[in-house]
């Protein structure tokens, strides 16, 4: 068995053995941001996603709650210890790795992390970015959290990179922003976020209206009123039903 099929196996096991759902490598050496520490020669990105309860994710349609606050920080928790593991553990089998912290703002002004979780992720084939400049998954639509780990361990890009969005017409998070903060438009690679949100409205919102809610980190409006979530829900609830 070649090296690259050995670890890809090895990362399949160990993502399945912590019951994280949904995780792909992505190639990042094409990428013209590249994040902290890309001149260590770490050119893969291994990305997972962890979802959110479902019930919590639909009771914030009208506004966070502290049901989901605490949930998103509980989450966060949780992809930050998976995230430093994995960097250990890719350690131990010899190789560099770089974990990425969950919701972390280094950057308070242009308010950004060092790097987006969900380029990762669309790299790796998790998902699309939406209208509402999230990532959304066919499985868990929005209701996600996201983890990246970085490294030059060889393995094998699980899926295709996602080169376009599936929202379709939908405009369900624009019309639902109550910071009017979404412009409507599709996202593809490369287009600048602020192409679809306006950072500073959504943030001044947050802070102004939900301070309440981790000092002012947390709204999930545009997330929950997400088609694909919704549907997300009523899959879990049905399943729920016949058991």
């Amino acid at each position: 068995m070649k090296p690259e099929q050995t670890y890809t196996a090895w990362m399949d096991h160990w993502m399945q053995s912590r019951d994280v759902p949904l995780w792909g490598a992505a190639d990042i050496r094409s990428l013209t941001r590249l994040p902290p520490l890309s001149d260590k020669g770490l050119p893969s990105a291994i990305s997972w996603a962890v979802a959110m309860q479902p019930d919590i994710m639909a009771g914030i349609q009208k506004g966070p709650t502290q049901a989901y606050a605490q949930a998103y920080t509980t989450v966060n928790l949780r992809i930050n210890e998976i995230a430093g593991q994995l960097a250990a553990d890719i350690g131990d089998q010899g190789f560099q790795a770089v974990a990425l912290a969950a919701s972390e703002r280094t950057d308070p002004v242009n308010i950004r992390g060092d790097f987006p979780h969900k380029t990762a992720a669309t790299l790796a084939g998790i998902g699309w970015v939406g209208r509402h400049c999230q990532l959304v998954t066919r499985q868990f639509g929005p209701w996600v959290r996201l983890g990246t780990v970085f490294t030059n361990m060889p393995v094998r890009c699980c899926g295709k990179p996602l080169t376009r969005s599936f929202c379709g017409s939908c405009r369900a998070c624009v019309d639902a922003c109550p910071a009017g903060a979404l412009t409507g438009k599709n996202w593809y690679p490369g287009i600048a976020r602020e192409e679809i949100l306006n950072p500073g409205a959504c943030d001044q919102w947050k802070k102004t209206q939900y301070y309440a809610f981790n000092n002012g980190h947390n709204c999930g409006i545009c997330s929950a009123v997400c088609p694909y979530g919704l549907r997300y829900l009523k899959r879990v609830s049905g399943e729920q039903y016949r058991s």
